[in-house]
């Protein structure tokens, strides 16, 4: 089976991720898309209490798709949730010997050298990068290309939204979970 996986914050999660998970399983025939929100991001302030809420979120707006599942391995650990740390578990999990690919947006790729272990984790994942910003410099990104990562750009249009305009109330987001939210009370300043 090609697994392809999605860590992410998914605060919350919203069209722009869904439609990148569909489109890496139509554009790379992959069979399965693993969404894996992280427990405690390392690189985010991000309150404990949405933890649970981001997972259900996650689970109910991949609900419909059986290309998707969610994965609670980051849960499991109760501790900062380091992408490195995840990766070498899903390779026990699976038994890989080949990369893992990894969908990524341009916006946390640009930070990867300063990850937890950056250079291990890169021996291990092929990142599939998705624009996050309309205007995609690829120039931008020379230093992971000098520095031996194993990426690609996904050939995707750019879609305007992101979890901080929902957080705001300017976004719309995918029924089940604009519900949610409101049922839960998530996001009131």
């Amino acid at each position: 089976m090609t697994v392809c996986i999605f860590p992410g914050t998914f605060n919350p999660i919203h069209i722009a991720h869904i439609k990148m998970a569909e489109f890496a399983v139509k554009h790379y025939g992959f069979e399965k898309i693993i969404f894996i929100p992280a427990y405690i991001p390392p690189h985010k302030e991000i309150s404990r209490n949405l933890a649970q809420h981001r997972f259900n979120m996650v689970k109910l707006a991949i609900a419909n798709n059986p290309h998707f599942e969610v994965s609670d391995i980051e849960f499991n650990a109760e501790r900062p949730s380091y992408t490195l740390l995840t990766v070498q578990k899903l390779y026990k999990l699976y038994n890989l010997n080949d990369k893992l690919n990894f969908i990524i947006g341009t916006d946390a790729f640009a930070n990867l050298k300063d990850w937890y272990k950056a250079d291990e984790l890169k021996k291990m994942v092929h990142f599939i990068v998705f624009p996050r910003c309309d205007k995609l410099n690829k120039d931008d990104y020379s230093y992971y290309k000098a520095n031996q990562y194993d990426f690609e750009f996904a050939p995707m249009q750019y879609i305007d939204m992101s979890s901080t305009q929902l957080r705001a109330g300017s976004g719309k987001n995918l029924n089940k979970v604009g519900e949610y939210i409101k049922e839960n009370g998530l996001y009131i300043s």
